[in-house]
């Protein structure tokens, strides 16, 4: 039993070491950690299964004037849900950013209006399934510091960072690899990092150029009662987006 007991711990600590489990820290100019930045690692080796850590419908909120999360990251033909829980109505647009926008190779853009959120009422929603992979810049037409970013990726071994700045990815497959970061302040794109993945851990670190601002706080009280466009304008013409409206966009 005791020998039985050891060769299955043996078998597991092998098991672990051919695993090439990667770390990649982001840190900005000045040395520090940087959450929700963008790692992509493109595995040159065969073998493996990509982590399955990427939601295939995720929902962004839009609450307190913000995007809620401000960075998502999805597969080409996911579906994104839009919600507003503010009392206020937005018009969200998605326009390409970066550099396929230029070469018009990115996802073209969408426009949803959503009416704000009534008291004891479900909060009204659409939906846009996005099917090229870039990276998709999110505002309103009415509150124009609202910003967020969609990042749809070609690579299944993609991750943000965490509030450390680090991305883990487990299982990589062993051998040559590159690694891409993407933020969205860094405004030129970073070369891509050349990578060995090696059974047991790999450490790397990747530093922008930049010192990503800190994200502003949410305001402080809800819309003034009475005004469906709230502290920054609104509109009323024509239905708005209700509940589990979809509006689907094929690219």
């Amino acid at each position: 039993m005791k020998n039985t007991m050891v060769f299955v711990a043996a078998s597991a600590l092998w098991a672990s070491a051919s695993a090439g489990n990667v770390q990649i820290q982001v840190l900005d100019r000045d040395g520090k950690p940087v959450p929700e930045a963008v790692v992509v690692v493109y595995p040159g080796g065969t073998g493996g299964t990509s982590p399955s850590l990427l939601q295939a419908n995720p929902t962004i909120e839009q609450e307190k004037m913000r995007f809620v999360p401000a960075v998502t990251v999805v597969e080409p033909g996911a579906t994104v849900r839009f919600t507003n829980q503010d009392r206020w109505d937005h018009h969200v647009r998605g326009a390409a950013a970066g550099l396929a926008a230029a070469a018009g190779t990115a996802n073209s853009g969408f426009e949803l209006r959503l009416a704000g959120k009534a008291d004891g009422k479900p909060a009204n929603s659409a939906e846009v399934k996005l099917d090229t992979p870039g990276v998709v810049l999110l505002s309103c037409h009415l509150h124009g510091s609202m910003r967020g970013h969609v990042f749809v990726t070609d690579s299944g071994w993609t991750l943000k960072t965490d509030a450390d700045g680090i991305a883990r990815f487990p299982g990589v497959p062993d051998g040559p690899a590159q690694v891409r970061v993407w933020h969205a302040e860094q405004l030129i794109d970073l070369p891509r990092k050349a990578l060995n993945v090696v059974p047991g851990p790999v450490l790397d670190t990747v530093q922008l150029s930049v010192v990503p601002r800190v994200r502003r706080a949410p305001p402080a009280g809800p819309a003034p009662s009475g005004t469906p466009g709230g502290p920054m304008g609104g509109y009323s013409q024509g239905p708005a987006a209700g509940a589990g409206e979809r509006v689907a966009h094929r690219h």
